[in-house]
């Protein structure tokens, strides 16, 4: 069977598949729910639609309350897939500075707060776009050339998870560094041990808190491990089987810090494998900081009285002043049933 796109094993350049690019309409929505009797042109799609979207659907599908924390990353994938395509021919010197300098500007709009975001627009993209043609006038239009909404979502999301995981691991680094700290400086602290909350032989606090230590060092090693794997560019999947236009998609990858592009243009635009992983991952790392945590509001107790936390760390009563409680701890614990709730979620919605 012939194939419309080069899809084999590191060549997949998404370039012979024939789609017909979306086709931009004039950007002119606002959120006033107003409807007219013309043809729908509000839309990115609704080009063929006799009728402008009612106004309850625009509020029921839209998107942009929730992915508009994406506009960074957005904006970031805008301008790599712009400097791209200005290196294969399509977009003129010209045009990419005026890009540039539009996305700049809404960049800074989203900082400060002035940026009006509208329901009516559906999402972040489309946000971010009409403002951008709103600024720059028809070069704006062409950002979306050779890309679907459908690549682009995939791509915000894997920067801002892996933005994400980077902050994890350097926090996670800090508190191990301070455990192996404190675990040196308790060589010579004899505590017991304990089995079913029995005292059982006496350890070393310092051997305790390496046991502490070793789970994290799983925990990095795993979100290190799903990090590479999520790494890959899904840009230029477009919708699902890839665009006419000769772009470049090792320029994305690189230009945005992947690896390498990904090699199949459905699952590209279907993947959330790696959102589950990340949520099986933080799942667990949770569930070792519950078991780290509750330790902890054991040792503060009077009847073990191990340790003490500084005040700054903890919480009083109202109606009783002497009381002391290792609220942080107790609120990790908490913390942990919502993340292992986030885990289960997403592997119902992906089923």
């Amino acid at each position: 069977m012939s194939s419309a796109y080069d899809c084999s094993p590191g060549s997949l350049n998404f370039q012979n598949s024939g789609i017909a690019e979306l086709i931009y309409s004039r950007l002119n929505s606002t959120d006033t729910g107003k409807m007219d009797d013309k043809k729908d042109t509000s839309t990115l799609w609704g080009g063929r639609f006799s009728e402008p979207t009612d106004a309850f659907v625009q509020r029921f599908t839209a998107s942009v309350d929730f992915d508009k924390r994406l506009a960074n990353e957005d904006i970031a994938g805008s301008l790599a897939h712009a400097r791209m395509l200005c290196n294969v021919g399509v977009l003129s010197e010209t045009e990419l500075e005026a890009i540039e300098k539009g996305l700049a500007q809404v960049q800074q709009e989203i900082g400060d707060g002035s940026f009006k975001w509208s329901v009516a627009l559906e999402d972040v993209h489309m946000n971010i776009e009409a403002r951008l043609t709103e600024l720059i006038g028809s070069a704006g239009k062409k950002l979306h050339t050779g890309r679907s909404r459908n690549d682009q979502i995939a791509t915000d999301i894997r920067l801002h998870l892996r933005s994400a995981m980077d902050s994890i691991a350097s926090e996670l680094t800090r508190l191990q560094s301070g455990i192996v700290e404190l675990a040196a400086a308790n060589t010579d602290t004899i505590m017991p041990g304990y089995t079913h909350l029995q005292s059982a032989q006496p350890v070393v606090f310092g051997h305790h808190l390496l046991a502490w230590n070793e789970m994290l060092e799983r925990d990095y090693g795993r979100l290190i491990d799903c990090r590479t794997r999520m790494n890959e560019s899904p840009l230029g999947a477009a919708a699902l089987a890839g665009t006419s236009y000769p772009i470049d998609r090792e320029h994305t990858a690189a230009g945005l810090g992947f690896n390498k592009p990904t090699e199949n243009s459905l699952d590209s635009v279907s993947d959330r494998d790696f959102g589950i992983e990340f949520c099986a991952f933080a799942a667990l790392l949770m569930t070792h900081l519950s078991r780290i945590s509750e330790e902890l509001v054991l040792w503060v107790s009077a009847p073990f009285d191990f340790i003490e936390l500084p005040d700054r760390f903890c919480t009083g009563s109202s109606i009783m002043p002497q009381k002391k409680n290792p609220d942080i701890p107790e609120l990790v614990r908490g913390k942990s049933g919502r993340v292992n709730g986030h885990l289960e979620t997403g592997r119902i919605i992906r089923a």
